[in-house]
């Protein structure tokens, strides 16, 4: 449920129900030109003057071609053009290995108002920028005229270097088997030991560039990528993961940052436990909203769920396939709906279900949040999201010290609690890869206005986190644009923050810090 780097394991679903839904080497073969994901070789090249870059990746042409379908999802139309650009995979060795970041490009429909790109983010970490762009892109037809939509795959995602961990047998059996609330000391051992089992599969089959995929090489690679797509400054919206995707860039190149929007916004003062905390707090916030809504008492509500929780913990639901809904992944189900406020019917009509003894949709609702197609195959986006957020924070939890949260993250969410104060242990237990930091930097002097969207009934990146980016940013920089409301983004879905929105992006009209959206 997790929408953020180091929380944990459930933040697709974020890149599900956006708003617009309405190497362990060193690297001492430093080879001019070699391209570390296998990919055609760059030719040697001489430093430029912007940023100790060669020449040959500032200056690159780029060959926009029809797309290929990505995975799991259909052909873009023939107005999606993509493309690949070639960034350092070490940029302490610019001159080094390079991967390939791959692009795609929706022109601005009026040409002769066309003010320049819109780079994107969706989030995850993990999300495929060229997957979901084609998909998202009709939610911003106001937008395109003006700019041209720009998608990407951050490196460690899907056609950019993509790192895998694991294979689909082994992926369903972890979901199958793997308790991720454990209740006795077998459990407990299973459950480390399939965390530390994922990182060893990541550093085995894709060791070359796990070192490499965090957020500050990300956003020093969207950097390049406006230089080569022609744009002084970088014009950027970014959702859930993308928020802080966008302030480590504002960060490193405050001098960069064109106009700018975030959504959905990640915490940047909140380290591990700090996530996991504001979590538990946002989804138990939106599951009593749900309950409200309904002309239920949230607190019984909750009995309900987590009385309904223990029960399939003992004994696993019948599907009607010869897969079973155990605990982990019954909570998996109630967390995706709680994204959308749209979706809290299918939540009723799942819950009412399971409590009839079948666990159909719930598992299918997890599926969907798992990535799992109805063939049995999984997407990579998990693997990606894990190897981005534990390059990223520091921290490694002992199991020791997540059940000493027990009890706080307990009366938090009875619900999501214990599943996210585990989370802290698991989700990077045994990493083959040193952290970079225990909170990202987001501060920006210098900037340009960003504007800064929270939404009250967030779940996954709670209201809170927004007033927080906004300081973060510095004065004059963030600019706090509040939406009361429900869900996990509020463009495309709150007329007053999408109107706002558009006039930043087109006019340059920066609304007056503490706007209020309801």
């Amino acid at each position: 449920m997790v929408a953020h780097a180091r929380a944990g394991a459930l933040a697709a679903a974020a890149l599900l129900l956006t708003g617009v839904l309405a190497g362990c080497e060193d690297g001492k073969d430093d080879q001019p030109g070699k391209r570390a994901d296998g990919g055609a070789a760059s030719s040697p090249a001489s430093p430029s003057a912007a940023g100790g870059l060669p020449a040959t990746l500032t200056s690159q042409r780029l060959d926009w071609s029809p797309c290929e379908a990505p995975e799991g999802g259909g052909t873009p139309g023939s107005e999606w053009r993509c493309a690949t650009v070639e960034v350092p995979l070490d940029y302490a060795k610019p001159r080094g290995d390079t991967i390939g970041i791959a692009l795609i490009r929706k022109q601005a429909t009026d040409k002769g108002k066309r003010l320049g790109s819109m780079l994107f983010d969706f989030g995850g970490p993990g999300g495929s920028g060229v997957s979901i762009l084609p998909r998202a892109g009709g939610g911003y037809p106001t937008l395109n005229t003006r700019y041209d939509l720009v998608g990407f795959d951050p490196r460690g995602v899907a056609r950019s270097a993509g790192v895998r961990c694991r294979d689909d047998k082994a992926q369903e059996k972890a979901y199958q088997d793997v308790d991720m609330t454990p209740d006795t000391a077998a459990e407990e051992a299973a459950f480390m030991k399939d965390g530390a089992g994922f990182g060893a599969g990541c550093a085995r089959l894709s060791g070359k560039v796990l070192p490499y995929v965090g957020t500050t090489n990300a956003a020093r690679d969207m950097d390049l990528i406006r230089q080569v797509l022609g744009d002084e400054k970088l014009t950027y919206f970014g959702m859930s993961y993308g928020t802080e995707l966008g302030g480590t860039y504002a960060h490193l190149f405050p001098e960069n940052v064109g106009r700018t929007v975030f959504d959905a916004v990640v915490d940047p003062t909140a380290d591990t436990t700090g996530h996991a905390r504001n979590q538990a707090t946002g989804f138990q916030r939106a599951l009593d909203n749900y309950f409200k809504d309904r002309g239920q008492d949230p607190e019984a509500g909750t009995r309900r769920i987590t009385a309904l929780l223990k029960r399939i913990d003992g004994k696993p639901l019948p599907t009607g396939t010869d897969r079973e809904l155990n605990e982990s992944l019954a909570i998996t189900g109630i967390v995706l709906p709680l994204y959308s406020k749209d979706s809290w019917p299918a939540l009723t009509r799942a819950l009412d279900e399971a409590e009839n003894g079948s666990g159909a949709m719930l598992l299918q609702l997890a599926d969907s949040y798992n990535g799992r197609d109805d063939s049995g195959h999984y997407d990579t986006q998990n693997h990606s999201q894990r190897a981005i957020s534990c390059a990223d924070g520091k921290a490694r939890p002992t199991a020791a010290e997540a059940k000493a949260l027990l009890p706080e993250f307990e009366k938090l969410s009875p619900v999501f609690g214990p599943f996210l104060a585990w989370d802290t242990a698991g989700w990077c237990s045994g990493w083959p890869v040193e952290g970079e930091h225990d909170t990202p930097e987001a501060s920006a002097p210098g900037a340009g206005p960003i504007l800064v969207v929270g939404t009250t009934g967030d779940p996954a990146t709670p209201y809170e986190g927004a007033r927080r980016m906004a300081d973060e940013l510095g004065e004059g920089v963030g600019v706090l644009l509040s939406n009361k409301g429900e869900g996990h983004g509020a463009y495309g879905v709150s007329s007053c923050v999408t109107s706002t929105v558009d006039a930043y992006f087109l006019d340059g009209t920066v609304p007056e810090d503490g706007k209020t959206c309801s």
